[in-house]
């Protein structure tokens, strides 16, 4: 069973094709560039500013992840993982939240593990439809292009905390 958004209080999220468009880039010396989207950032500040957490696991270990989280201050990072439900739960151990008010955002099978287990699952317009079909909400963009800020905004409209996070732009 589905757990409705409103109740979610942790997203979780995959880093290849969810937070990036996938791509891996290696300069000559073998060190990995990757590009995250400003508009994915800003999602997760809004939505760690109203109390939801914001985590990462990923099968990578990354230098640049590592950078990009210290920049957005996640500080709940697993990374170097590839068995991604067990993580899920020892996450729900470690924060006392119950994997029914986790929400999971991965792109690929990899990723189905966790997305199944955890209470909402997202996915990026650009999975496969083997992941599309296991996932509660499917985003309109593709990963590293905005999904992840679609997915922090549906949150934060099902709390009713979108006009309020919005607000402060305002004035």
């Amino acid at each position: 069973m589905t757990t409705p958004l409103a109740d979610i209080r942790l997203l979780l999220l995959d880093v290849d094709g969810v937070l990036t468009d996938g791509s891996i880039t290696y300069t000559d010396t073998g060190e990995q560039i990757k590009s995250f989207n400003v508009k994915d950032g800003l999602g997760i500040r809004l939505l760690m500013a109203a109390g939801v957490e914001v985590g990462i696991v990923t099968a990578r270990i990354s230098g640049a992840l590592r950078h990009r989280c210290d920049n957005l201050g996640i500080t709940l990072v697993v990374d170097g993982t590839k068995d991604k439900a067990k993580a899920l739960e020892s996450i729900s151990a470690s924060t006392q939240i119950n994997t029914a008010h986790i929400a999971f955002m991965g792109d690929d099978l990899i990723d189905l593990p966790a997305m199944t287990r955890a209470g909402f699952a997202f996915t990026v317009a650009d999975a496969p439809a083997e992941v599309k079909t296991r996932a509660d909400m499917i985003m309109d963009l593709p990963g590293g292009k905005g999904a992840v800020r679609q997915a922090c905004e549906a949150v934060l409209k099902a709390k009713g905390l979108w006009e309020k996070s919005v607000s402060r732009f305002l004035s």
